[in-house]
């Protein structure tokens, strides 16, 4: 069996509506998942799960909304069986730290993790009382790794969702539940598609890290599908960063 294969696996992918979860969802139903597209936006969720099946493959959609407690619950509830959750949802406003609102503050915390907590209790504990095994798969940032300026808040969350994978990964680990975090680098998205569009950004990037291209949703995808399969049941508890070398390497001019 391949190890990408996720044939006979359930899958919900959380933020699954654009981007990151997007590109993971289509991934992994590609792969044999029948795989639940959740996230606010209804009617983009029915269309690519309409397309997913058209191609042959098993999809649905799912309302889901982090800042409801309710519609977390609902969606739990109507999940029997999962084999696999892949936590993506996430917002962000960038500001100085000492200008964000609390209302700014507390809409960041609740997308971004709060709910992502309330979820993930859900689902967990119905794959401990399962007993047969599972994959969480967390997308964390470079922020669960390092400091960049305006993203004070932003990397709160996400520095906490890189540290809840460790500590899950510990108390799952006698359970079969592997739980990994996967920190993106300079993903092109909808988020952040303005700030890239600034031609001193991408100027930037080139001298910043060895691949010198931006990321795309798809360069995301392939490491969540494999974290979700058995090639992945001996990793747990790790941070790994998707960045084209940003957290390790840096580049000069000097040429000898």
């Amino acid at each position: 069996m391949s190890i990408f294969s996720l044939k006979g696996k359930t899958a919900l992918v959380a933020g699954a509506s654009r981007g990151i979860g997007l590109a993971i969802a289509k991934l992994m139903a590609a792969e044999g998942a029948h795989t639940i597209l959740a996230a606010r936006s209804m009617d983009a969720l029915e269309i690519n799960a309409a397309a997913l099946k058209e191609e042959g493959f098993s999809a649905q959609a799912a309302y889901l909304d982090f800042t409801q407690t309710d519609s977390i619950k609902a969606l739990a509830e109507s999940v029997e069986t999962l084999d696999i959750l892949v936590n993506v949802s996430g917002t962000n406003i960038r500001k100085q730290f000492e200008k964000y609102t609390k209302e700014e503050y507390e809409l960041i915390m609740q997308t971004n993790l709060h709910g992502i907590v309330e979820l993930t209790q859900l689902l967990g504990a119905k794959m401990v009382a399962r007993g047969q095994g599972g994959k969480v798969v967390n997308i964390g940032s470079l922020m669960s790794l390092l400091g960049l300026p305006y993203l004070s808040v932003y990397a709160i969350t996400k520095g906490a969702l890189g540290q809840l994978t460790k500590v899950l990964a510990a108390e799952w680990g006698r359970h079969n539940i592997q739980v990994n975090c996967i920190a993106p680098g300079f993903i092109l998205t909808d988020l952040n598609r303005a700030m890239w569009q600034q031609g001193f950004m991408r100027d930037w990037l080139k001298g910043a890290q060895a691949n010198p291209r931006m990321g795309a949703p798809e360069d995301i995808a392939p490491l969540a599908v494999f974290l979700s399969g058995a090639g992945s049941d001996y990793i747990t508890g790790q941070v790994i960063a998707v960045d084209g070398g940003y957290s390790t390497t840096a580049v000069w001019p000097y040429e000898p």
